[in-house]
């Protein structure tokens, strides 16, 4: 046996892909934790279809999960993998164009059988040659599915539950092939099947007879080496996903305001996460409820807000269509509320577990009257927990309702996070009611901010009412007087304007002297960042302007658009911040780069886009 040979790679993307039954999202996952615990940069994209359980072994079932790992800091999951596990030849098919040259395909050589070729509608037995990769890729087979099999012939289990464990031996496999201690991958399996021994010992075996069976037959193939990041700073590390990143982020909100936290909420793919993790934090005092529909569900989080919680409702992209009502009520009542929107393919229903950034308009103005709401968009998962935070400061401080845009693509997806100290973290201070007041109305504020006091029921000497119509700016009292409701519009309008002197600058990174400006928000900046250092390095003059902010925009948005001769708007959708930014800050022109295919953007193409513009 000759000795195996190593490469050590700065960078290498994974691919795990199969049926939506083989697993491929805990595989996945169970490689990225492993990844991040052992000190690599790591980003990921799960990728699902929607049914429940689409028919095995058909183009519209294969469901996927990409990790990008790195010993230097990266952006994005990456564009195309470096290695694809492939559970079927379906798996295969939707992801052949999406492999680099020289790339290596592990595939199960069970499931490539004449039936499961035709499911995948390959006309020849050679699914490789009809794809034209055959010259171009590493091919390592593997009978994934008989070696599972004989790994628990011992085990008393039915075959269906024997064939649930094959994704471990992948998971094996692919340990080995990148020189992963399988020790951790197993203590992540310990927690999960914790109450189900059987389970364990099961995924356990076949993890662990998936590592040795690549340590003892090498398969003919180097293994990879990516070492220890040393881009990142010295801190306690973990891999978090968008949507725990937020509730977590909720959840230290409430704690820095002394304020107990209440989630009205409704299930909604992709934001049931949130959620999902705020129920199990009965342990730090968070209430969740779980309400019939959309519309009770922000409605309760309204009414807990009322009587003096930190409130929060989250949703998608329907569920804000639905709450919109709601949320005007919350802009009338002038309580503090944070929603959360996970952004998915629409309209309608749509493309429930694809990603988009098309809920922004809705967001700004998607409610009747003038009806002014902040809105922010988190930029990563990891700082999902930031903005999260920031959300809930801002609500409780302006007394205002806050939107916080995430999507599928963060919000499911996951990277590298460093736990911050909560001692480190900013004080939230909510506007309470200054001591000595009494008397005060529904509308009584601060006469230089505007911000409406927090005024909270059962504190005796500050009895008030408060609702839906409009009232009166000094009585509170219902009013439809024509001078006082413009004078009611505008002290709404103006204490959102005010917050903007609680957000940063907008930042510019990339070439100093450029000439071209590349915009984006929200959820696309890890692949803008990618592309615009990577044409830095080509001596291409780009810079990027990234937004995080939204409504109010930063003070220095316009000084910042008007420095340069070019402007392109990139966004995940039909051109919606393009549009909102001729408004802000009119009097030039916005170059748009939009994408809507329910897929985040490649760094390749925003590369080749952004070069031809230099042109």
């Amino acid at each position: 046996m000759t000795d195996i040979k190593t490469t050590e790679k700065k960078t290498v993307v994974i691919r795990f892909s199969g049926d939506s039954g083989d697993g491929m999202q805990l595989t996945g996952t169970l490689f990225s934790n492993l990844s991040a615990i052992l000190g690599n940069e790591i980003s990921t994209f799960p990728d699902y279809p929607s049914e429940i359980r689409a028919p095995q072994g058909t183009l519209f079932g294969v469901s996927g999960f990409q990790v990008h790992l790195g010993s230097e800091k990266i952006y994005t999951p990456g564009d195309d993998a470096d290695v694809l596990v492939t559970m079927n030849p379906a798996a295969l098919k939707v992801n052949a164009k999406g492999i680099k040259k020289h790339s290596i395909i592990i595939f199960d050589t069970d499931a490539f059988g004449k039936k499961e070729l035709e499911k995948a509608q390959f006309t020849t037995d050679n699914p490789f040659e009809e794809l034209k990769i055959s010259d171009t890729v590493q091919l390592i087979p593997v009978a994934l599915t008989s070696l599972t099999q004989e790994s628990l012939k011992d085990f008393d289990m039915d075959n269906k539950s024997v064939l649930r464990s094959k994704n471990m031996f992948a998971l094996g496999l692919v340990c080995w092939l990148f020189n992963r201690p399988i020790d951790a991958a197993i203590h992540f399996l310990s927690g999960k099947f914790k109450n189900k021994p059987k389970v364990l010992e099961a995924n356990v075996k076949v993890l662990v007879d998936g590592f040795n069976y690549g340590h003892n037959l090498h398969l003919n193939v180097s293994t990879f080496q990516v070492n220890k990041s040393d881009s990142t700073p010295k801190g306690m590390y973990t891999s978090i996903s968008g949507n725990k990143a937020t509730a977590w982020g909720l959840i230290a909100a409430s704690k820095k305001a002394n304020l107990e936290l209440f989630l009205g909420s409704y299930p909604i793919t992709p934001s049931s996460d949130i959620m999902q993790e705020l129920a199990r934090r009965k342990d730090m005092g968070v209430k969740v409820m779980q309400s019939e529909d959309e519309i009770a569900g922000i409605t309760t989080a309204i009414g807990a807000s009322f009587a003096g919680a930190l409130a929060a409702t989250n949703t998608s992209g329907p569920g804000i269509a639905l709450k919109s009502e709601a949320i005007g009520l919350a802009v009338m009542a002038e309580l503090p509320l944070v929603i959360v929107d996970v952004m998915r393919g629409g309209p309608s229903t749509g493309l429930p577990t694809k990603t988009e950034q098309t809920d922004l308009l809705q967001a700004m103005y998607g409610r009747n009257g003038e009806s002014p709401v902040v809105v922010l968009a988190a930029s990563t998962p990891a700082n999902c927990f930031h903005y999260a935070f920031m959300a809930a400061k801002i609500a409780l401080e302006y007394s205002t309702p806050v939107v916080l845009l995430t999507d599928g693509f963060i919000g499911n997806g996951s990277s590298l996070w460093k736990l911050p100290k909560f001692a480190d973290l900013p004080e939230i201070k909510p506007h309470y009611v200054k001591s000595g007041m009494t008397g005060l109305s529904a509308t009584a504020r601060d006469p230089e901010t505007k911000i409406r006091y927090w005024n909270i029921p059962g504190v005796p000497g500050l009895e008030h009412r408060n609702g839906g119509l409009e009232k009166n700016y000094v009585t509170g009292a219902v009013s439809t007087e024509a001078l006082n409701h413009q004078r009611m519009v505008d002290a709404r309008q103006a204490k959102v304007n005010y917050v903007v002197n609680a957000i940063p600058d907008l930042k510019v990174e990339g070439s100093a002297d450029a000439d071209l400006l590349v915009i984006g928000w929200g959820s696309t900046y890890g692949h803008l960042k990618t592309a615009v250092l990577d044409l830095n390095e080509q001596g291409k003059k780009v810079a990027l302007a990234h937004f995080t902010y939204i409504n109010p925009l930063p003070k220095n948005t316009a000084e910042v658009i008007t420095k340069y001769k070019k402007v392109v708007v990139c966004e995940l959708n039909g051109g919606q911040f393009a549009t909102l930014l001729r408004t802000k800050v009119p009097g030039r022109e916005y170059l748009q780069y939009n994408k809507v295919q329910g897929q985040p953007f490649s760094s390749a193409e925003l590369e080749e886009h952004i070069s031809s513009l230099l042109k």
